[in-house]
């Protein structure tokens, strides 16, 4: 039986998962009975946004000439946070399917993925997907693939994934089109792990692609980067149904069971060999994922249940298992107790993780402000990297900090490239290009600082783009600047939780709007709590949150006014010594002020 492995990428929301669920109907995979909207995702969190957050592997079979194809396919996310997802998958594949929308074009997403499959060496063909919808330009999009990716507009395939138009067509291509696996190069069993998930019940269930040999239940196996040695104890594919097999053969991809209850055993991007006989070397492995963005989650606490330190503890574990393009270490905080200082590769990503932990671990997590990794040189020579303001050195100490920067690529329609220019520059861009895709549409080419991007920016280019623009961006390298470190004191103590790194042109007004949105998220306390906002020594900005007070004179009803004054003074007193032994309460949602800017 002839093998085909590909992949299905494309631009968010362009009908990935929807395409998936068709060809799973035309090869006859699931009945029209079992059919269901994204029947790939299957976590409550995809089907509630309608994106897809983690690649999935299915086998179908479909007959081509009157012969039979084995189609192993990988429906891959579409969000750029979730591009590390994409890489693996296009490792496990000779071939890709590029999907675009025909009422939205070439998207910036959809360059990216193009780029990262041309990068593999993978065969692809593009797809013009909902010519079903009113809007629909299906010539004019299959020109801009043309022009924008160099892939010849009569190559594409037009289809409709919602109503089944075209299906079988593109079917017929995936096996016409679409080059052969290699031919095994040893005779020593050699499979790439690309994916893995945890069950309760069974432990982790990984999913492979062998590239060299075979793997059959009962053998003894070993993990090239691990090498830790295990037993297959079930072997199987996604028909999207698991299905036992009792082997698996060359080019194949399918899931494998063999009693690893050990979270940290198995390693995405490891080569599974034969304790026996053992491959001389492993398998090209992917890159490791950078991550890019980083806050803290600690636990929240409750008056019933107190702290869930190592309730939380136990879900970032399984999670990291699901999800290995996100880290997690301890740390401790004197406002917040024990948590977990977590990378993520982007904002979707940790807002993903985030409700999964409280989701699949049941633990309310409180989270603080994301911020970017930073490189400081330091005046004796040596640099260091810091994924928290808390952990800068002293200024004394410190030559210059370097900060990451993005190549950002923006596709939007022509009308708005002003507005985007002026968002870009506000935020310290660098303009490096501009290009034309078509008549209504451009492309903007922005070097930016990493920092000016994760807060607001994408909710602003699509505001000012009226939902039509899209973004791409990636990490090219770090540059230094005029930064600084801002110091959040309430009531004389620095909290560093709430402390930061920004431009120093822009400090005063930043630490000036902390200021006053904890002003509003801290209660009133029974004595006078002044916020401040420094660098250094040097207090920027300042707001004062008046205390409650009683009305002590109300009982004097008569008599001179110094009756008055010594019982205000008492007062003055009192409120000076709960001052200086008074605790401020500082709400959760105090964590979160700073991450709110106006331009």
């Amino acid at each position: 039986m002839q093998v085909r492995n590909f992949s299905i990428i494309a631009h968010i929301d362009h009908g990935k998962s929807t395409l998936a669920d068709r060809l799973l109907q035309a090869t006859h995979a699931v009945t029209d009975r079992e059919a269901r909207e994204q029947l790939l995702d299957s976590m409550d969190l995809e089907r509630e946004r309608g994106i897809t957050i983690k690649a999935s592997a299915v086998t179908v079979t479909h007959v081509y000439k009157g012969e039979p194809y084995q189609l192993n396919f990988i429906d891959t996310p579409g969000h750029v946070d979730f591009a590390y997802e994409v890489s693996r998958a296009l490792t496990a594949c000779e071939g890709a399917l590029l999907v675009v929308d025909s009422t939205q074009g070439v998207e910036a997403q959809t360059v990216a993925n193009a780029y990262l499959a041309v990068t593999s060496n993978l065969e692809l063909i593009p797809v013009v997907n909902k010519i079903d919808l009113p809007s629909a330009d299906p010539d004019g999009v299959a020109m801009e693939i043309e022009q924008v990716l160099g892939l010849p507009a009569e190559d594409c395939i037009y289809c409709s994934a919602k109503t089944g138009q075209g299906i079988l067509e593109l079917l017929d291509a995936i096996c016409e089109k679409l080059p052969p696996p290699r031919a095994p190069v040893t005779d020593r069993t050699r499979a790439l792990i690309f994916d893995s998930h945890y069950d309760d019940y069974r432990g982790v269930i990984v999913y492979f692609r062998v590239f060299d040999g075979r793997l059959k239940i009962g053998d003894r196996i070993r993990m090239m980067g691990t090498g830790r040695t295990f037993t297959i104890t079930e072997l199987g594919r996604y028909t999207p149904r698991p299905t036992k097999v009792t082997e698996l053969g060359p080019a194949e991809v399918g899931y494998m069971v063999a009693a690893i209850k050990t979270l940290a055993d198995v390693r995405v991007g490891d080569t599974i060999t034969l304790e026996s006989s053992p491959a001389d070397e492993a398998l090209p492995g992917y890159e490791e994922p950078k991550q890019m963005v980083f806050c803290d989650f600690y636990p929240a606490t409750t008056a019933e249940k107190g702290s869930d330190f190592e309730a939380l503890r136990e879900a970032m574990e399984k999670l990291h298992l699901n999800d290995a393009s996100f880290t997690y270490e301890t740390q401790h905080s004197e406002a917040l107790g024990f948590g977990f200082r977590c990378g993520f590769l982007g904002l979707l990503h940790m807002e993903i993780v985030q409700q999964r932990i409280e989701r699949e671990g049941g633990v309310e997590v409180v989270q603080t402000a994301p911020t970017v990794s930073y490189r400081i040189q330091m005046t004796d020579g040596s640099e260091v990297e810091i994924h928290s303001p808390a952990d800068l050195p002293d200024a004394v100490k410190i030559e210059k900090i370097l900060e990451p920067i993005v190549k950002i690529e923006i596709i939007c329609p022509k009308e708005n490239i002003g507005d985007l220019m002026r968002l870009c520059d506000s935020r310290r861009g660098i303009f490096k290009g501009q290009q034309f895709i078509s008549e209504t549409r451009q492309i903007l080419d922005y070097e930016l600082p990493l920092a000016e991007i994760i807060y607001d920016f994408y909710d602003k280019l699509k505001s000012i783009t009226r939902g039509y623009g899209t973004m791409d961006y990636e990490v090219i390298c770090y540059r230094s600047d005029r930064l600084a470190k801002i110091n959040i004191l309430i009531n004389g103590a620095p909290v560093e939780a709430l402390s930061l790194i920004c431009h120093r042109d822009s400090a005063e007004a930043r630490g000036r709007l902390i200021l006053q949105k904890l002003r509003k998220q801290i209660d009133r306390h029974q004595f006078e709590i002044p916020l401040q906002a420094a660098i250094g020594g040097k207090i920027i900005a300042r707001e004062t949150i008046k205390s409650m007070r009683k009305n002590v004179t109300a009982k004097c009803y008569g008599g001179d006014v110094s009756r008055k004054r010594k019982l205000l003074e008492k007062q003055k007193a009192g409120k000076k010594r709960m001052k200086s032994v008074g605790s401020v309460n500082i709400p959760q949602e105090a964590f979160m002020a700073v991450l709110e800017t106006e331009n």
